[in-house]
């Protein structure tokens, strides 16, 4: 939870200077060029402006959220955020690996699945011994949870 609290604020603070120190002087820049409304600089700046600020809005609200995990609310005998898992996926015939993370850290390459995915969401509250149906885009998948670690295993080993 805490690398994805840093990676969030690390780019609020990027995008904070840009907004507040860089995008400003481009725009004045661009203003000295002349006529506004031929200027491509000038739009360009401004839709850049447009486009800083609403992602650090984006940025503060998931950050608000992110703060707000409740780590007790998260089960420590079933999947949860943080959960490790080894299944059985029948349709692939094959053991596959997982990790169940937030939407900002999910890459499926890695096997690390967004708990709001479908496999995620198919997962979330299930045990060893479980086998779930999950419907995803492509049909439907059929998985048997053979090992769990969840984040509270995680963090005592530390």
């Amino acid at each position: 939870m805490e690398e994805l609290k840093k990676k969030l604020q690390d780019e609020i603070t990027k995008l904070e200077h840009e907004f507040h120190h860089e995008l400003p002087k481009e725009i004045l820049r661009a203003r000295e060029l002349g006529d506004l409304s031929e200027n491509a600089e000038y739009h360009a700046a401004k839709e850049r402006q447009g486009f800083v600020n609403a992602r650090l809005g984006q940025l503060r609200g998931r950050l608000r959220e992110v703060s707000m995990i409740d780590m007790s609310k998260i089960p420590r005998d079933r999947v949860g955020l943080g959960s490790k898992l080894t299944v059985f996926d029948s349709s692939k015939d094959a053991e596959i690996e997982f990790k169940l993370v937030t939407s900002e850290d999910a890459d499926v390459t890695k096997g690390l699945i967004s708990t709001s995915s479908p496999i995620g969401k198919g997962l979330l509250n299930k045990q060893v011994g479980d086998t779930v149906k999950i419907q995803i885009p492509g049909g439907e998948r059929e998985m048997e949870i053979l090992q769990l670690t969840t984040i509270h295993d995680v963090v005592a080993d530390r």
